[in-house]
């Protein structure tokens, strides 16, 4: 091998063995099996005695992971070069469409991202190669949503695919704000942590969601799930959903509300007063007349919304009495 090929070769290898088995969603155990028995990949070695794979090993080792959890035995996988095994996974895709009654998918996906790191994952050419026939195409990337917010209104997406760390109900509005502003039905949310809570509210505006990590393939799979969802599937979905109901009656709330407190603050009073008034709103927004899905959907998230703070108020008047000896019962 001369220097020229040789420089070549370790500028396109760009990635260590624990990065590969990630993105393919692998272990590393079994890709170090791959390599040592079958031969599956050949990465060369840096300097320092590590493995270097480059975006084609990424990718290989992609369509053979999809490829072995259909049923395919590894040691025939690798005996196939890359566009073999990538025609063997488009022909399983192509007949597993044939043989469901869904629509089917489009040829093309157009996206509009939220979170630069999961942009450029999708950009990544192995995202796109080991999903067959559909072609995801990114139209925009922001850095999060107040600055998506901030934008001028863009062409309508397939699909809004979200990622964020921490998901607060500030951000579950921010998110739904989005989502009107570009006119899309169909969103993702990839995220850390978030509260039931949160979560229920994104249920009640029909938001598909994972939990981190998530493997290429299982976000594939996700934002696949969107586009074949049904129209106004995941609001009857939503509208199944149970909040816990009420913990203190109107008596209860009553009858805390007019206790003397010790403290300086009046917070039993407060707290109860809180919670009769998102009871009602809470039962308000279920009972609201809808003139269309979008009305159906928003009072679905209203509810939802409400009937999260009101457990969250149900909480804090919990600790409240517990601090002041007042009997909730």
């Amino acid at each position: 091998m001369t220097q020229a090929t040789s420089d070549r070769s370790q500028a396109q290898a760009l990635y260590r063995i624990g990065a590969v088995a990630q993105l393919a969603g692998i272990p590393v155990a079994t890709l170090r099996v791959w390599e040592r028995r079958y031969g599956v990949v050949k990465p060369p070695k840096s300097t320092g005695g590590h493995r270097l794979y480059s975006e084609s090993d990424v990718m290989r080792v992609t369509l053979m992971k999809n490829l072995t959890s259909q049923g395919h035995g590894i040691s025939n996988l690798s005996a196939l070069d890359t566009a073999q095994l990538q025609k063997l996974l488009n022909d399983a895709r192509v007949s597993k469409a044939g043989q469901s009654p869904r629509q089917s998918l489009p040829s093309v996906v157009n996206l509009v991202v939220v979170g630069y790191n999961l942009g450029n994952r999708i950009e990544k050419p192995s995202f796109n190669m080991a999903a067959g026939e559909v072609a995801f195409n990114v139209m925009k990337i922001h850095e999060g949503l107040p600055q998506a917010l901030a934008q001028i209104a863009e062409p309508t997406p397939d699909v809004l695919l979200v990622q964020i760390g921490a998901v607060q109900m500030a951000a579950v509005e921010e998110l739904r704000r989005l989502q009107q502003k570009l006119g899309v039905h169909k969103v993702v949310l990839v995220y850390h942590f978030a509260t039931t809570h949160v979560l229920s509210a994104l249920k009640a505006f029909g938001v598909l969601y994972r939990q981190e990590p998530v493997t290429d393939e299982d976000l594939r799979d996700i934002i696949f799930s969107a586009l074949l969802l049904e129209p106004g599937l995941a609001l009857r979905k939503s509208m199944a959903l149970t909040i816990p109901p009420r913990q203190y009656d109107d008596l209860v709330l009553e009858r805390v509300a007019g206790i003397s407190t010790n403290v300086l603050c009046e917070c039993p009073k407060h707290v109860a007063d809180l919670i009769r008034q998102l009871n009602s709103f809470e039962q308000y927004s279920k009972d609201c007349l809808s003139n269309s899905a979008e009305d159906a959907s928003l009072h679905a998230y209203l509810s939802a919304v409400s009937g999260s703070a009101r457990v969250l108020f149900e909480e804090a008047l919990g600790r409240v009495a517990l601090h002041e000896g007042i009997d909730l019962t």
